[in-house]
């Protein structure tokens, strides 16, 4: 059988694939832990330079939770920091991941299914998307962890209307509470994703890494070290620095090698 989170390559773009069709890809113990552990070999993978994180089909990205599987894995409060320690590790991995992730989003995508599209870098949906986080409904909470991640995103007010209004809402709500990058017409989010995965790759991938690096460590309040400030020029020792400025000069394409 196949794996419930899988991984795809095509050349320097990898695939992760939400793999739970018959549950809209609704997401158990097991497939939070397979999809921590490949965020974490996808992000040894030095010849990687951009990832998308979709759904097997286009009915889903993620139904959030599988609430079939509640009664053996959160039954009770020690399951449930078990439970939440596996979604926030798996949530992390993207996060910590260094290479840029990009969500394409298709169909549903609430709950737990949010939360990692939150910890994409880039998120794209198609028209007809979902959105939501409707746990009001079952007396859950979304535990701090998730909840620095989607307020990180969206903000206070828009994440106290998600959670404590719990509705489920379109794809131009999404995008006003900051959610999505752009929307595109249902059947070309896969296609949209993909170009926005080779404009990544195009560039030089120690840039790619170090943007994603700086702009997730701007969100934690504390004060820069003076080791952080200086990495903002490692840039300029890299060999592909070099080539850029080149091919510039030389009105040609560059070829970035990653050193």
């Amino acid at each position: 059988m196949q794996e419930s989170v899988f991984v795809e390559r095509e050349g320097r773009i990898a695939h992760v694939v939400l793999n739970r069709p018959d549950r809209l890809n609704a997401l158990d113990l097991a497939a939070w832990r397979r999809l921590g552990a490949l965020m974490e070999e996808l992000d040894g993978d030095g010849d990687l330079r951009c990832i998308i994180v979709r759904g097997m089909d286009s009915r889903a990205f993620a139904a959030g939770a599988d609430i079939s599987a509640f009664a053996r894995e959160r039954a009770d409060v020690e399951q449930a920091r078990i439970y939440g320690r596996t979604v926030h590790a798996a949530m992390a991995a993207v996060m910590r991941c260094r290479h840029p992730v990009v969500a394409a989003i298709e169909g549903v995508c609430v709950g737990g299914g949010l939360e990692l599209a939150c910890a994409c870098d880039l998120r794209i949906a198609g028209a007809s998307a979902r959105f939501g986080v409707p746990i009001k409904k079952l007396g859950l909470t979304m535990a701090y962890g998730e909840l620095r991640v989607l307020m990180d995103l969206v903000g206070p007010a828009n994440a106290a209307e998600i959670l404590l209004e719990g509705r489920i809402f379109g794809a131009e709500r999404a995008r006003e509470m900051g959610l999505l990058n752009r929307i595109v017409a249902d059947g070309e989010v896969l296609a949209e994703a993909r170009a926005t995965a080779a404009r990544i790759a195009e560039g030089a991938p120690l840039v790619a890494r170090w943007h994603k690096k700086f702009i997730r460590r701007l969100l934690d309040p504390a004060p820069l070290t003076e080791a952080e400030i200086e990495e903002g020029f490692a840039s300029l020792g890299t060999a592909d620095y070099r080539r850029g400025v080149e091919a510039f000069l030389a009105k040609r394409e560059p070829e970035f090698r990653g050193d």
